[in-house]
């Protein structure tokens, strides 16, 4: 069987994947050189686990990255999937093919589709898990807008759309339990401070019962 590589379209390069973790963005030292100014200088990468491959966006570009279209800040690719970093378009190859095996978590449903805004504010939602405090709540609707410098009511409406989403439904601590969702789907992860090793998460990053001092968008 072929090695797992890309195809860069608009050069037609074909590159092979790293046994581990393949870079991709602008900057001279990533694996995957795109050259546009829509791609960040380290904007995703391929990491490789077995014969499974998946693609990460970092989150340190604007136009984010899309698999076959579509936004995604995590997806298990499959052969002939075409990836977009910014408006620079490859496709990917060589990985083993798979029948689709069903849910193993009946409760929990696949992750919707996200917009690139909607990626946003649950990053800045989850924000404070990125603190050293050992109880926190997610970051308020308020504190969601001027980081990203758009209004608060903007904010809301993202939320009720991210609760319709995510099936969050109504009551006690709605922000708490989007925000475990949000990690649980892997959409956000704590980051290590310096000299740190990255810290796993092996449960919910706010406790059910912690806190929430403001019920928004509910």
């Amino acid at each position: 069987m072929e090695s797992p590589h890309i195809r860069i379209e608009r050069t037609g390069a074909v590159i092979r994947l790293r046994p581990e973790v393949t870079t991709i963005g602008r900057g001279k030292s990533v694996d995957i050189h795109l050259d546009h100014p829509s791609v960040s200088k380290l904007h995703a990468e391929i990491v490789r686990r077995g014969p499974y491959a998946y693609v990460s966006d970092l989150g340190l570009s604007r136009h984010g990255t899309r698999v076959n279209g579509k936004v995604v800040a995590q997806r298990l690719l499959e052969n002939d999937d075409v990836l977009s970093f910014g408006s620079q378009r490859c496709r990917v190859f060589g990985l083993a093919a798979e029948e689709p095996l069903p849910e193993t978590d009946p409760h929990r449903s696949a992750m919707p589709e996200l917009t690139r805004r909607e990626l946003d504010v649950v990053a800045a939602l989850c924000k404070p898990a990125l603190s050293d405090d050992a109880f926190v709540t997610p970051a308020t609707a308020r504190e969601i807008a001027a980081d990203l410098v758009v209004t608060e009511a903007a904010v809301k409406q993202h939320l009720l759309r991210l609760y319709q989403k995510l099936k969050i439904v109504e009551g006690p601590n709605r922000r708490v339990r989007l925000a475990n969702e949000v990690v649980a789907h892997g959409l956000v992860r704590p980051l290590p401070t310096a000299g740190q090793a990255p810290a796993q998460q092996t449960g919910p990053a706010w406790a059910p019962g912690a806190a929430d001092p403001s019920q928004l968008a509910s």
